[in-house]
C-alpha cells in the first residue's frame, strides 16, 4: 500500500496509475482533511472521506471518480463532516439500510408476530399478500415511497375492483406500521393515500325473489350446501361462522346457537327458529361427526359453496345476489317488522362503540320475538305466492 499527498485536481488524478496487482494505493488531498482517493490494481479511482467517529476510525464512500469530479467530492466530503459534527453517524446509516430487513422478511414476521396471533382473518393477509406484492419481497423496505403506493392502488383498483384495491392498501399500511412499532426508523408509505369511496352494498332478497329463491334450494342436489344457505338466512349469521357450526355448540331446547368465537373477537349466542331447529334437527339424525356441514377439505367441514350458489340463482332467475346478502336479508325483514337498530345488531352481532353499551343490557327474548317475526315474514310471501298460485289453477 502506498500513500501519496497532493492537491486534487482533475488532471492529477487522471494520471495516477493503477496499483501494483493485490494492493491498493491512497492519494490524500492536500485542501480537504480527510478526503481520499482509492485506487486499486484495476484502475478503479473512488473518493472516501476517512474519519474518527464516535472514537473509532471510519471510511465513508462518496462516489467514483470521474464520474464524481473532485469538486462535488469536497462538497460531500464537507457535507459529511458537517453531518458528523451534529452528532450524526453517516456510517452507521448507511449499514443500518445495508443490514435492514426486505419486505418479504418483515412480511414474514408481521405474519408470525402478529397477523396468526391476532387476526382470525390471518389467511387473506397471507393469500392477498402473496398474490399481489410478492414482487415486493426482495427489495429493502426503506426503498418504498407513496408515489408508488399510489400507482399500485389505483392500478388494483382498475384491474379488481375499488374494494380489493381498498383492503390491499390497509394491509399494506398495517405491515409498515409494525414495522415502525418494532423499532424502524422509516417513514409507512402507505400514510396519506386515500382510499376509493366505497358504496355501501344495501342489497337482499326482496319479497318477489323469495317464492323462486326457496324453489331452487329446494331443488339443490347438494344436501350440505342446501341446509348451509337455509341456515345462513334463517340465523343472519357470518358465512365462515355458518360453515363452522358444531353440534356441541348447538341447544335444542333452548332453541339457540352459540358461536365460541366472532369476527369482532367474542362469543355470541344466536337465536334459532323453529324452521332451523327442524332442519338441524333432521340433520342432527343423519350425522356421526362433530361439524353440522361436514365437508372433505382441510378444516373437516363444508368449504365456500360457491358452484352451488350459482346453480340456485341461475335457476331462481336471481341476479346480483351473494351469499352475505342473506345475511343482509334476515336484518331487513326485522327491520320491515318493527325492530330496532338495536335489536338488529344484537342478532346479527354487530358490534359499535356508540351501540355496545346498549347491547350488553339487552337479553335474547326481544331478539327471539324479532327474529321470529322476520323469518314468517319471508316464509309468509312464499305462502301467499303458492295460494295465488292455487287459485290461479282452478
Amino acid at each position: 500500500m502506498a500513500s501519496h499527498h497532493l492537491n486534487f485536481t482533475k488532471a492529477a488524478l487522471t494520471r495516477a496509475p493503477a496499483a501494483p496487482k493485490g494492493r491498493k494505493d491512497y492519494y490524500y488531498d492536500s485542501r480537504e482533511q480527510g478526503l481520499v482517493m482509492a485506487v486499486t490494481a484495476a484502475g478503479t479511482k473512488t473518493f472516501y472521506l476517512y474519519k474518527r467517529i464516535d472514537g473509532r476510525p471510519e471510511r465513508l464512500k462518496l462516489g467514483r471518480f470521474p464520474d464524481m469530479s473532485v469538486e462535488n467530492a469536497r462538497k460531500a466530503a464537507m457535507a459529511a463532516k458537517g453531518k458528523i459534527a451534529g452528532g450524526a453517524n453517516p456510517q452507521k446509516e448507511k449499514r443500518a439500510v445495508r443490514d435492514e430487513m426486505t419486505f418479504g422478511q418483515l412480511f414474514a414476521e408481521y405474519m408470525e408476530k402478529y397477523s396468526k396471533l391476532h387476526k382470525r382473518s390471518w389467511r387473506y393477509d397471507e393469500r392477498e399478500v402473496n398474490k399481489f406484492l410478492s414482487r415486493w419481497f426482495n427489495r429493502k423496505i426503506s426503498s418504498f415511497e407513496r408515489p408508488e403506493v399510489e400507482r399500485l392502488h389505483a392500478r388494483i383498483g382498475k384491474e379488481h375492483g375499488t374494494y380489493q384495491a381498498n383492503r390491499l392498501l390497509e394491509r399494506i399500511r398495517s405491515i409498515f406500521n409494525k414495522a415502525i412499532e418494532w423499532g424502524w426508523q422509516g417513514t409507512n408509505p402507505a400514510t396519506g393515500v386515500r382510499k376509493f369511496k366505497e358504496q355501501s352494498r344495501d342489497r337482499f332478497l326482496q319479497p318477489d325473489e323469495l317464492p323462486h329463491f326457496f324453489e331452487a334450494l329446494a331443488n339443490e342436489p347438494n344436501e350440505a350446501a342446501r341446509d348451509f344457505f337455509m341456515i345462513s338466512l334463517l340465523t343472519g349469521a357470518r358465512k365462515s361462522n355458518t360453515l363452522a357450526m358444531r353440534w356441541r355448540d348447538i341447544n335444542f331446547a333452548a332453541a339457540t346457537w352459540r358461536v365460541p368465537e366472532t369476527k369482532n373477537g367474542e362469543a355470541q349466542t344466536i337465536h334459532l327458529p323453529e324452521q332451523a331447529v327442524e332442519l338441524l334437527k333432521e340433520r342432527k339424525l343423519a350425522s356421526d361427526g362433530p361439524w353440522v356441514f361436514p365437508g372433505s377439505g382441510r378444516e373437516g367441514h363444508l368449504a365456500d359453496p360457491k358452484k352451488a350458489w350459482q346453480r340456485i340463482l341461475a335457476e331462481a332467475g336471481i341476479e346480483d345476489l351473494r351469499i352475505h346478502d342473506l345475511r343482509r336479508t334476515l336484518g331487513s325483514y326485522q327491520a320491515a317488522t318493527g325492530a330496532s337498530a338495536y335489536i338488529i345488531g344484537k342478532s346479527l352481532g354487530h358490534k359499535s362503540p356508540q351501540s355496545t353499551a346498549v347491547y350488553a343490557r339487552l337479553n335474547l327474548d326481544p331478539v327471539r320475538e324479532s327474529v321470529n317475526k322476520a323469518t314468517a315474514t319471508m316464509f309468509g310471501y312464499v305462502r301467499a305466492n303458492r295460494a295465488g298460485g292455487d287459485d290461479a289453477g282452478h
